[in-house]
């Protein structure tokens, strides 16, 4: 029998971060490539209509997806506190507490946003060439929205328990579903942005099912029968005090980038739509190392924190951040120097590749702030600090991000490149303010004590 969970609060900081953090930046490269591989394929087999039907439904699901991801982290600190903790009980209970209400989310997500999907669609300029493909993915991947929120859920469980493997087992097996369905749906029956959305849900079921399988078979607390599917008063209210700040802020920051597709809709239309498409997929696959580095950050700094090693989780936070400043810069340098073969990956429209080529180049700024916002984040996260994270997010994305790319982009008439001044803009300011925060102090307070909440300073 193989064991769940694995304590990060010992042994060597290095090691065990590396260790931990190896799997799950695998796990997130896969999942990259797992989200490219629709827009690759849809790109080269169906056209530019359906690659901006597939960017645009995307990025509503990608929405949704993230808010429940946020909720997750609520569950995900608690249950790495607990285990740092050693706190049994509390584990049993978050775990039960987190699956349940998911399930009743996405189930109550699904029958609102098909009744909503296409007044959503019409608010955000969807170009009439696209209008119809964005609104078969958006169909299906809300139908399917069940198996992709339970994955997150699961493996969100996983990595609070310190186990970062199991995940990027499932989810690899899901890549190449995803890839063979790809071809097979669009490649080979033309099914287009129906067909990538249809992929997707099928490999996401997979990576559930097989998270589900692997769980019970290795006693996990949560056994998956009717009678265990409860909700705690007390572990939801701490869920909710971790997880919905993060919840909000990333609905904030997803909810930016929707206004963005809104603006490029405006200045360029569909060519411009399925660059800004093609953009965001590869940025996506560059900034999944500095998640991911994020991401092991908060699991590891929520144990150590439970476990009364603060100074052993800020060791955490500056060895994550080394990293991911290398990883990340490097992408940098590589799109200032090849933007027309990463772009030429997604289809050989030359107005597209050459929308591209300029976005690409003034966006990429964002990567030389982006891996110490992330693990700075990851680990006030990991410590509770949510409501900064939050307020941090929303001066961002809401003072800086909409405002830029509509100024430069559409009031000024750059354009696209106007667009892409955003992300490194909210980036900058998002910066400033965690160093600012951070300077005071306030990040030391512990917000959380073995599963029980004390006030947190504003």
């Amino acid at each position: 029998m193989v064991k769940i969970e694995n304590n990060l609060s010992k042994g060597n900081v290095l090691t065990k971060l590396v260790l931990f953090a190896l799997p799950f930046l695998a796990s997130n490269l896969v999942q990259s490539f797992y989200n490219v591989a629709d827009m690759l394929i849809v790109g080269n087999f169906s056209g530019t209509a359906s690659m901006s039907g597939v960017n645009i439904g995307g990025q509503i699901t990608f929405i949704l997806t993230n808010v429940v991801i946020g909720l997750c982290m609520g569950a995900t600190v608690l249950i790495g506190q607990y285990v740092g903790a050693g706190n049994r009980v509390g584990l049993e209970r978050v775990t039960a507490t987190i699956i349940t209400m998911l399930i009743g989310t996405a189930l109550a997500i699904t029958v609102v946003m098909l009744f909503f999907k296409g007044p959503v669609l019409r608010l955000i300029r969807t170009p009439a060439e696209s209008f119809a493909e964005s609104d078969r993915y958006l169909t299906v991947t809300l139908i399917g929205a069940v198996f992709i929120f339970g994955y997150n859920a699961l493996s969100a469980i996983l990595r609070g328990m310190g186990n970062s493997k199991q995940p990027f087992y499932f989810v690899s097996i899901a890549c190449v579903t995803n890839v063979v369905l790809d071809l097979v749906f669009v490649a080979a029956f033309h099914w287009d942005a129906f067909g990538a959305a249809l992929a997707t849900v099928i490999s996401q079921a997979l990576s559930m099912f097989l998270c589900i399988i692997y769980m019970v078979r290795n006693n996990f607390q949560f056994d998956f029968k009717l009678r265990s599917f409860k909700i705690y008063k007390d572990q939801l209210a701490l869920i909710f005090k971790i997880g919905l700040p993060t919840c909000l802020q990333n609905a904030v920051t997803s909810l930016s980038f929707l206004f963005l597709t809104a603006i490029v809709n405006i200045v360029g239309g569909v060519t411009a739509s399925a660059a800004v498409g093609a953009v965001g997929k590869f940025n996506s696959f560059a900034f999944m190392p500095t998640m991911a580095m994020s991401a092991s950050i908060s699991a590891m700094t929520a144990q150590n924190i439970g476990a009364g090693k603060m100074e052993r989780a800020i060791q955490t936070c500056k060895i994550g951040t080394i990293f991911s400043v290398c990883v990340t810069w490097t992408f940098f340098v590589l799109v200032q120097l090849f933007p027309s073969v990463i772009l030429n990956a997604f289809g050989s429209d030359p107005e597209m590749i050459q929308d591209g080529i300029s976005y690409l180049r003034i966006f990429s700024f964002d990567f030389l702030f982006i891996p110490f916002i992330f693990c700075i984040n990851g680990f006030l996260i990991g410590g509770g600090h949510t409501i900064f994270t939050l307020f941090s997010s929303m001066l961002s994305a809401i003072l800086l991000r909409v405002p830029v790319c509509y100024i430069f982009g559409v009031v000024i008439g750059w354009g696209l490149q106007g667009v892409a001044l955003g992300g490194p803009a909210a980036a900058v300011g998002a910066l400033v303010v965690t160093i600012i925060y951070l300077a005071t102090g306030k990040w030391r307070k512990i917000v959380i004590r073995a599963g029980r909440p004390v006030a947190e300073e504003s």
